[in-house]
């Protein structure tokens, strides 16, 4: 028998410490992908209720929100103040443009840009929808609009259409 060394009989033979680093990181993965998969079953048996309702909600209000853009158009301000608007037109009526009354508009001391705002909210547009048309923001639109409530003297969006449609500021 060959004799061996003291020294190398004394130090047991080790592998290289990548080995072990990847068979514990293995491992360790293997137990991640694991408990993901009881996890993932667990949500989708006992909560697939509530996991297949959240998801019909969510298609049902994509859709909506997409047929609303299609199909609602969307008015031009100028249409409304020349007074073409189809809701404003009369059955019968001629299809003369509307003017405002250029006396009643400096009576009313109402801006052009103001002008424009009631008009789209006599269309019945939201304050982001004016605001996305314009090109303003909506804390804009909401001053434009106090402004409007105030020189009219009325608290309410329906009120201004109203008196603004009686003084001829719109059509």
């Amino acid at each position: 028998m060959p004799s061996e060394s003291p020294s190398s009989a004394s130090v047991p033979h080790r592998s290289a410490p990548w080995r072990t680093i990847l068979l514990f990181g293995g491992v360790g993965g293997v137990l991640i992908v694991v408990l993901r998969v009881i996890e993932y079953r667990w949500l989708v048996l006992h909560r697939s209720l509530e996991l297949y309702g959240g998801l019909v909600a969510l298609l049902f209000a994509g859709v909506g929100l997409w047929l609303g853009q299609r199909l609602r158009p969307v008015a031009d301000a100028s249409a409304v103040i020349a007074g073409v608007s189809p809701e404003t037109t009369p059955v019968g009526a001629p299809n003369e443009p509307f003017s405002p009354d250029p006396v009643a508009v400096a009576r009313s001391g109402l801006t052009p840009r103001e002008l424009d705002i009631l008009a789209l909210i006599a269309v019945g547009l939201s304050t982001r929808e004016i605001a996305a048309q314009v090109g303003v923001s909506e804390n804009t639109v909401k001053t434009h609009s106090s402004r409007i409530y105030a020189k009219l003297d009325v608290s309410r969006r329906t009120q201004a259409v109203q008196v603004a449609r009686e003084r001829r500021l719109i059509g």
